[in-house]
């Protein structure tokens, strides 16, 4: 069997997610909430995808790899 210690999460809290990515656990934080509110108007996030797990807020490692992927610059303009 395994050690658990070996296996890598697939879910990442708020302060993991910010370390994963690389920017502020209230830049996460800030782009959520405003998140919401495009989400209420009908226009799409800007920010990593998340779920809420009771009440914790998580990031799957591959949302955040898509968000970090689609921020790629790739061409000059």
């Amino acid at each position: 069997m395994p050690s658990t210690a070996l296996i890598s999460p697939r879910s990442l809290r708020e302060r993991d997610a910010a370390n994963y990515t690389g920017v502020s656990t209230s830049y996460l934080r800030n782009t959520r909430c405003a998140d919401m509110r495009r989400l209420a108007r009908g226009e799409p996030i800007v920010g990593p995808v998340w779920s809420n797990v009771g009440r914790s807020v998580v990031y799957l490692r591959d949302d955040l790899d898509r968000w970090l992927e689609s921020g790629r610059v790739r061409e000059a303009a």
